[in-house]
């Protein structure tokens, strides 16, 4: 595996690409744990980076050149290209075991600094004490409680729980290729059996049915596409429930209504099983990049036992109590990004109709307030008529619906959400079901 492409921010100096290194030996690391000591490609300058200033290298590099016109910067960023295809070759024939001794990070990640200067490896000193005070200060921060993800760094000691995973759609593929690669015991089931086999290839177990994988492993996943499939899972032939023993663990990621968790709740506590809900808030690229976030609630000992497998597959993970919490709260969260797609796709169509650029509205718009990885990606998409699925049109559909419901039953009013659900199910009668959530742009064009 090559060592991973960054790119830091240095004090007043633009965002800059590097990769991540051995330190020397005599160099302590900072007593900040989530740290990486990293190269900048083009200096012979090293520093200490935290973990949190991570960001995917090829998801933002064209914005970083977009934004940093210097020479210098396209070099160190042709230094990195460069570096990555010398590499690419070692790292197809690299095996695991020198991947592990090497301890470094994927090569999907880069890092963002902010708040320290670029020092040498001579230096160290000041940046251990910043990180130190940045870190205390999160902790009494954060009122719930998170775990920020070590997979990032392959620090990461894996559970020895078997562990079993159903659905490899968009985000449990990426999820299960992080567990294996983060050294779990994976046994995997898919509908479309199939989509098993690159998995297998990488190292993970078949299981035949779903009840095998939950009778044969001590943690089972799921992740499905809605409440319908997550029920026939656990309670259709062959289900999960038959599988399910005393101490079992079972935990739903699907993005399903509260009453669907409480139902799957209840059945597997009545065999004894231990039950948590943890959908996932993300795209398949940051399913790809083990930088989900992590929605839990329900029996505070299955949040702790998958500890290891939540910091391989998410950057971050949150305990929301009792169980419906998670459900709640990733329904509202997916609500507010249906509307605001559906509000960008309509700026763009009507910046369009009264003659004004497409590419400057969202020129404009990427220097303002909004600008966002997630806007910039979306609008590409748009422009470039390249809709290819990263989340699943039909499922944020399906999760505005609920969301909906949702509020019915608090009686409280979501007439934002109504009027996008309404586009959204104009887009899905235009055929855009299994297309990107951008893919609602057409709803505003035919």
């Amino acid at each position: 595996m090559c060592p991973s492409s960054f790119r830091g921010k240095l004090g007043r100096y633009p965002p800059w690409p590097g990769k991540v290194v051995s330190p020397p030996k005599d160099l302590k690391k900072p007593r900040g744990k989530k740290c990486h000591f990293v190269k900048f490609f083009g200096t012979e300058d090293h520093a200490w980076i935290k973990v949190e200033q991570l960001k995917p290298y090829h998801a933002h590099k064209e914005e970083m050149i977009k934004i940093n016109k210097g020479k210098r910067f396209q070099q160190a960023v042709d230094a990195v290209e460069d570096f990555l295809k010398k590499a690419k070759g070692k790292e197809q024939v690299r095996t695991r075991a020198q991947k592990e001794k090497r301890n470094l990070p994927p090569a999907r990640y880069i890092f963002h600094l902010s708040d320290v200067s670029s020092q040498p490896a001579s230096s160290m000193e000041p940046i251990s004490k910043r990180l130190k005070i940045v870190e205390e200060v999160n902790n009494r921060s954060t009122s719930i409680q998170a775990a920020d993800s070590t997979a990032i760094n392959g620090s990461i000691t894996p559970t020895d729980k078997r562990i079993g995973f159903l659905g490899l759609g968009l985000m449990g593929s990426g999820i299960v290729s992080n567990l294996l690669k983060m050294g779990h015991v994976v046994t995997v089931w898919n509908r479309t059996a199939e989509k098993c086999d690159l998995f297998i290839q990488e190292g993970a177990r078949l299981g035949r049915t779903p009840a095998e994988v939950a009778s044969t492993c001590d943690i089972t996943f799921s992740c499905v596409s809605d409440p319908k499939a997550a029920r026939d899972l656990v309670l259709g032939p062959s289900g999960v429930l038959q599988g399910i023993r005393p101490g079992k663990c079972y935990v739903e990621m699907s993005t399903v209504d509260p009453g669907t968790i409480t139902e799957l709740s209840q059945v597997i506590t009545s065999r004894g099983g231990r039950f948590l809900e943890a959908p996932v808030a993300g795209s398949q690229q940051l399913s790809n990049d083990g930088m989900l976030v992590i929605l839990a609630a329900g029996d505070r000992t299955v949040y702790e036992d998958c500890s290891s497998c939540f910091q391989a597959m998410a950057k971050t993970s949150f305990f929301l109590g009792e169980a419906g919490n998670a459900a709640r709260m990733m329904l509202i969260l997916n609500m507010v990004q249906g509307s605001f797609m559906a509000t960008i796709a309509e700026g763009l169509t009507l910046a369009q109709a009264t003659g004004q650029s497409q590419q400057t509205f969202l020129d404009i718009l990427c220097q303002g307030q909004m600008a966002s990885t997630f806007v910039d990606q979306k609008c590409q998409n748009i422009l470039q008529g390249n809709f290819k699925p990263d989340y699943y049109l039909k499922h944020i559909q399906k999760d505005l619906r609920l969301a909906i419901s949702m509020g019915d039953k608090a009686n409280h009013p979501t007439p934002m959400a109504a009027a996008a659900n309404e586009v959204y199910k104009r887009a899905k009668a235009l055929d855009q079901s299994d297309n990107d959530i951008s893919a609602v742009y057409r709803a505003y064009i035919h």
